[in-house]
Order: C-alpha cells, then sequence, then structure tokens
C-alpha cells in the first residue's frame, strides 16, 4: 500500500462499505491485474498502482469487471482519435483552462462525498474555439481525477451545469455522434462513476438539443439528468454553499479555483506526453478484433445539428 495515497477516514468507510475494497488485500489485487496485463498482447496500459486502483475502486474489486473497463479504455481511447489523440498540455489547453467554463470544485458534496463539477458554458468561447478541442480538454482533466481525485474515484461525481447564456454559435457546434460516444466512455470504460447531471437556466433553445443528446446515451445515465429553472431551485437538492463564491457558495472563488487547476494540469505534462506509447493493438487481439459498430453500435449519418 505504500505506493497509495492514504485515505481520509471517511473515504475508507466508503470504500470498504460500497466498494469492497479490503486494505490488507489491495496489493494481491493489484497484482492479480498486472498478471492479466502482462498476458494480452494487443493491450499497453499504465501499471502504476494509483491509476490500476482507481479501476479497481470503479468495478468494486471485481477483478472481472476491470478487465472489461480498462480493455474498453484503451480501446475507445483508440477509436475516437479526434478525442484522444495529441492530448497535450500546451497553449490551447491552457487557453481553454483559463476561461474557467470547467471547473472541479475544491470541496467535495460532504466530506467522504462525491466530487462536484461545474461547466458554464458561457464562458466558452465558440468563435475563438472548437467544442472538440473543450471535450479534449475535458477527457484530460478526467483521466488526471483517476490518478489523484480520491472522491471521485471511490464516491463518483456529479456535473453540474450552467446553461444560462449558452450561444448559438456554441449550440451550432454540438456533434451527436461525439456526444454519444462520450457516454459510452463515461459508462462502459471511466472508472469514476457519474452520480448525476445538474443542468440549471437551461433556455428553451437548448433543451431539444439536450434531450435528443440525452436520447442518445446508455439508459444508465440518462436516468441521471436533472433540470432546475433556476438556482433558487437547485439549491433544494444541493446547497450553495457548495458552488463557488461567485454564485453565492462557499467552495472558492472561481479565480483560485482555476489557479490551482493550472498548476495541476502542468504537473501532468510529462503523463500525457507518454499517452501515445498506451492504448490497443487489434491484429493482436486474441479472438474477435473489436471495432466501432461493435463498441458504439449503428450510429447513422447524424453528425451536427443545424441552428436556424
Amino acid at each position: 500500500m505504500s505506493n497509495l495515497r492514504p485515505l481520509s477516514t471517511e473515504l475508507r468507510r466508503v470504500a470498504a462499505a460500497e466498494l469492497n475494497e479490503v486494505e490488507e488485500r489491495v496489493p494481491a489485487d493489484l497484482e492479480a491485474l498486472r498478471d492479466w496485463l502482462a498476458k494480452q498482447p494487443y493491450l499497453k496500459a499504465r501499471q502504476d498502482d494509483q491509476f490500476l486502483i482507481g479501476f479497481l475502486r470503479g468495478c468494486k474489486f471485481s477483478l472481472e469487471k476491470t478487465k472489461s473497463k480498462l480493455d474498453h479504455f484503451y480501446t475507445i481511447k483508440t477509436l475516437v482519435p479526434e478525442l484522444f489523440r495529441n492530448r497535450v498540455v500546451d497553449d490551447m489547453n491552457l487557453a481553454i483552462l483559463r476561461t474557467g467554463t470547467y471547473l472541479r470544485l475544491p470541496k467535495p458534496w460532504g466530506p467522504g462525498g462525491p466530487r462536484i463539477q461545474l461547466t458554464n458554458y458561457a464562458r466558452f468561447d465558440a468563435k475563438k474555439f472548437k467544442l472538440v478541442d473543450f471535450f479534449r480538454y475535458w477527457t484530460m482533466t478526467m483521466e488526471q481525477a483517476i490518478s489523484e481525485d480520491d472522491n471521485s474515484n471511490i464516491s463518483g461525481y456529479i456535473e453540474i451545469s450552467d446553461m444560462a447564456k449558452v450561444s448559438l454559435s456554441f449550440l451550432a457546434q454540438v456533434d451527436l455522434k461525439l456526444l454519444k460516444r462520450m457516454g459510452i466512455f463515461l459508462d462502459k470504460a471511466h472508472p469514476s462513476r457519474l452520480k448525476g447531471v445538474y443542468l440549471i437556466n437551461c433556455p428553451k433553445e437548448g433543451m431539444g438539443i439536450i434531450n435528443l443528446a440525452k436520447s442518445l446515451m446508455p439508459s444508465k445515465l440518462q436516468q441521471r439528468f436533472f433540470f432546475f429553472k433556476n438556482l433558487e431551485q437547485f439549491s433544494e437538492v444541493i446547497p450553495l454553499e457548495y458552488l463557488p463564491e461567485e454564485y453565492g457558495g462557499s467552495n472558492g472563488s472561481i479565480a483560485d479555483i482555476q489557479a490551482e487547476a493550472e498548476k495541476q494540469f502542468v504537473s501532468f505534462k510529462e503523463y500525457f506526453d507518454k499517452d501515445s506509447q498506451f492504448g490497443v493493438n487489434e491484429q493482436l487481439r486474441p479472438g474477435q478484433r473489436v471495432n466501432e459498430d461493435s463498441i458504439f453500435g449503428v450510429e447513422g449519418s447524424f453528425r451536427k445539428l443545424d441552428i436556424d
């Protein structure tokens, strides 16, 4: 256990009660996972303790489920290059970070509770950045969390999306095929569990698109979407104290959260520089090879929405 971050008392309790984590058995669980990886000629995965335990925790320490999730993680990353190739800590990703569009808030929802993520699309400049660039950056932060965010790995995370001033130029970039693939990635491949998507201040122009995008998600994720007219209605579910100061809460200021996020992001430069070393080689997969249809199903030809 020496290579793993020690858990807080609250998270240790949740890990034991909800994830079947037995502290004394973790080294053996990690060794069993590495033994399996060593026998997979088609799959090259990261093998450090903190990364692998994220998958064991996300699969409640079922070795078979962990194998499947790791396989899907690298298979989908290989099949969706527009999101997962050329992910580097560079000026563009730092510029997207500095918009404050996406924030991982410092305090979780209770000491042993899920991580809170806040996305404010009004801060995203759709004329300066492409939406696919934002989503690629988002996948990088989600992957960071596997290695550094114990609340997210153990108790999951919730996504709060503030849609108050979402622009038509932003909505025009929505790619339903890509959103469907992201939903399948979150369901089948990412170890942190999405507990809920809370959409607030959603304009009627956006509702149709969100409902259409939601309908393409795995059914398990569809049930985790919740809509609120305004902050007041939302605060009946999650107290405002868990939001940043700019939203009337006490969970840090946006400027401070961004500054800390930038330090953490820059510290992962070497991690992402090595990213291309890992993935799957279908030519070496035993048995039936995996392709886009077998993972994503028949997707049809829809690409982007026309916004009048």
